[in-house]
């Protein structure tokens, strides 16, 4: 998994990482209401697990919005 941050203007942090199919890769969005992004990288990685594998049943259910499997925090 390859994590990419991206700040967000309303005060929370979204964080986006690639998860891996195979040879392909697809792009996930994580919506935190951290106020930093070692906060949410550090949540990211406490739950990587459970949110990959959330991933990977919304992309084989179709859920996607414009290409990008959108997550927010458990």
């Amino acid at each position: 998994m390859l994590i990419v941050p991206r700040a967000k203007s309303d005060g929370g942090g979204t964080i986006t990482f690639t998860l891996a199919l195979g040879a392909a890769r697809q792009i996930c969005r994580l919506t935190t209401t951290f106020q930093t992004d070692k906060q949410a990288f550090n949540y990211l990685r406490k739950y990587r697990t459970e949110f990959e594998r959330i991933a990977r049943a919304r992309l084989a259910s179709g859920e996607l919005e414009d290409g990008v499997i959108a997550l927010s925090m458990l």
